[in-house]
C-alpha cells in the first residue's frame, strides 16, 4: 500500500511540470519530491512520470491516475475544512442547570478547570432556579438531574448514582434519639415534602413507612428540607451528596434503596450534537474520577 501523502507530490509535479516547481509549491526541497515520487512509483508498481527536455510529463498510467488523485485531494481538503469549522465552533457558552447544592461541589472540584484546559474557548455558565428549567424552551443548554428522565423531548446519559439516606441533626438525636429502622420513623418528627415535591418519591416513601408521624415542618425544595433538618425540626431522607457536606447532620438510617436513582446529563436533541455541547457531554462522561465524588460524595 502506498502512502497517501505521496499523492500530493504527484499532483504537484503533474501541475507544475518539474520537481523544482513542485517542491516550491509544496514547500519542501526538490530532493524530497524526487524521493517521494520514486517511492510512490515503487509501491504502485507503475511509472507515473517521464522526464523530457521540456520537463516532466505523465505516463499513460499517470494520466489515468490523475483524476482519482484529484478526487482524493478534494476529499482531504473537505475534511480539513470540516475540521477547521468544528474547531472554530468549539467556543461559546454551555449553560448548565443543576441542583443548587451541587454548584459549590462542582466549583470546588477540578472538573471545570480540567474542561477549560481541554476546551479553552468554551465556558460553562450555571443557570440556577428553584425548580426544573425547561431545556426544550432553551432556558438552559444542559441539565444535570437525579431521577429517571421523564421529559421525552430530552436525550442524555446516566453518569452516576444518586443515593438517599435518612438524616437528623446532632441536636435532634441528642434530645430525641434516632430511629433504628424505617418503621421507627413513625415515632419521630419528620420534615415533609410539600408543593412541587409533594409527589416526590421521598414524600411517597414517607407516607408508606411513617403514615402517622408528627410533621415538624414541610418544605417545597430539597434545600428547604435540608435546612429544616439542620434546625432540628425532624428527620428526613436527603441526597447523601448534599447531606454529607454538613457536619451537624447525622445519617441515622442507611441508604434507602427505593429512593436511589441515577444522575443524568440531559440536553435537547437539537443542540446535543453541536460541538460545544457534545464536547461537554463527552468530557463529563469520560472523567468519572472527577464526576463521581461530586455526585456521590
Amino acid at each position: 500500500m502506498f502512502d497517501w501523502n505521496d499523492l500530493k507530490y504527484f499532483l504537484a509535479v503533474a501541475r507544475h511540470g518539474s520537481t523544482t516547481a513542485a517542491a516550491k509549491a509544496a514547500g519542501v526541497n526538490q530532493s524530497t519530491v524526487q524521493r517521494r515520487m520514486v517511492e510512490l512509483e515503487r509501491r504502485i508498481g507503475q511509472p507515473l512520470i517521464h522526464r523530457h527536455a521540456s520537463g516532466y510529463q505523465l505516463t499513460e498510467f499517470g494520466q489515468l491516475l490523475l483524476p482519482k488523485a484529484e478526487e482524493l485531494e478534494q476529499a482531504a481538503l473537505a475534511i480539513e475544512r470540516q475540521t477547521r469549522l468544528y474547531v472554530s465552533e468549539l467556543s461559546g457558552i454551555v449553560r448548565l442547570t443543576c441542583p443548587e447544592p451541587l454548584v459549590s461541589r462542582i466549583n470546588g472540584s477540578q472538573l471545570l478547570e480540567q474542561f477549560k484546559l481541554a476546551y479553552p474557548e468554551v465556558r460553562v455558565e450555571f443557570v440556577m432556579s428553584d425548580g426544573y428549567l425547561d431545556i426544550s424552551k432553551g432556558e438552559a443548554d444542559v441539565a444535570l438531574r437525579s431521577g429517571e428522565p421523564s421529559d421525552e423531548n430530552l436525550v442524555g446519559r446516566k453518569i452516576a448514582d444518586s443515593i438517599w439516606a435518612v438524616y437528623a441533626s446532632r441536636s435532634y438525636v441528642q434530645h430525641h434519639g434516632a430511629p433504628n429502622t424505617a418503621a421507627d420513623i413513625d415515632r419521630h418528627a419528620i420534615v415533609g415534602f410539600d408543593g412541587m415535591l409533594a409527589n416526590h418519591r421521598a414524600a411517597k416513601w414517607f407516607a408508606s413507612v411513617a403514615p402517622t408521624a408528627r410533621v415538624g415542618a414541610r418544605n417545597n425544595s430539597v434545600l428547604g428540607v435540608l435546612q429544616a433538618v439542620k434546625s432540628g425540626l425532624g428527620v428526613a431522607p436527603l441526597p447523601t451528596t448534599i447531606a454529607e457536606m454538613h457536619d451537624d447532620l447525622v445519617q441515622v438510617l442507611p441508604p434507602v434503596e427505593e429512593l436511589n436513582r441515577g444522575w443524568y446529563l440531559l440536553a435537547h436533541p437539537d443542540i446535543r450534537k453541536t460541538p460545544r455541547i457534545s464536547a461537554f457531554f463527552e468530557f463529563v462522561s469520560n472523567h468519572n474520577s472527577l464526576v463521581r465524588p461530586i455526585l456521590m460524595g
